[in-house]
């Protein structure tokens, strides 16, 4: 009987490390990438290349409080990269997913907040992205500039004019 040889003790600990903050974070960034991308099927996928990808880059990851931050702009830069390659993307509607995919929730989704997703469909990328992290994964400003590579001014400025115009089309459609 051939055995196998157990895995280098560092390994392990990388796997271990992965495995864990993939069962308490891969479910809210496969939201988020869901929120910008549209389709969960491509959320998903988003969200797995960037756990594979954290293999590669967490030897160059000497402090574990940048490994949480690393992974939300992965997930953003791969989710424009998906949509880049796939414009017709923005024109097809956003189509919310409840938590709970019984006939009781999904008959409970009000016209509102419908309303609002397709209103916020229609913002410009950057102010989509700085809503769905203000709004969805109650970011800081701070972080949120982080994770977009802009400064915290700027955050500040495109959610007040998203705010804005959201609340206008809002209007308009009622």
């Amino acid at each position: 009987m051939k055995t196998t040889p157990a895995p280098p003790p560092a390994r392990v600990q990388v796997d271990d490390l992965v495995a864990e903050l993939h069962r308490a974070h891969a479910l809210t960034l496969v939201r988020m990438a869901n929120l910008l991308l549209r389709d969960r099927h491509c959320a998903e996928d988003v969200v797995q290349d960037t756990f594979l990808n954290l293999y590669r880059v967490l030897p160059k990851l000497t402090d574990h409080d940048e490994i949480l931050p690393y992974l939300r702009t992965a997930v953003l830069n791969r989710a424009r990269s998906a949509l880049r390659t796939r414009r017709r993307a923005l024109a097809r509607p956003i189509l919310f997913e409840p938590d709970l995919a019984s006939a009781e929730s999904t008959a409970m989704i009000s016209q509102d907040r419908q309303d609002v997703i397709r209103a916020v469909s229609r913002l410009p990328r950057r102010a989509r992205e700085i809503l769905v992290l203000r709004y969805y994964l109650d970011l800081s400003d701070e972080e949120i500039a982080a994770a977009l590579g802009v400064s915290r001014g700027t955050v500040s400025s495109t959610a007040s004019r998203a705010l804005s115009k959201l609340g206008r089309q809002l209007k308009e459609d009622a």
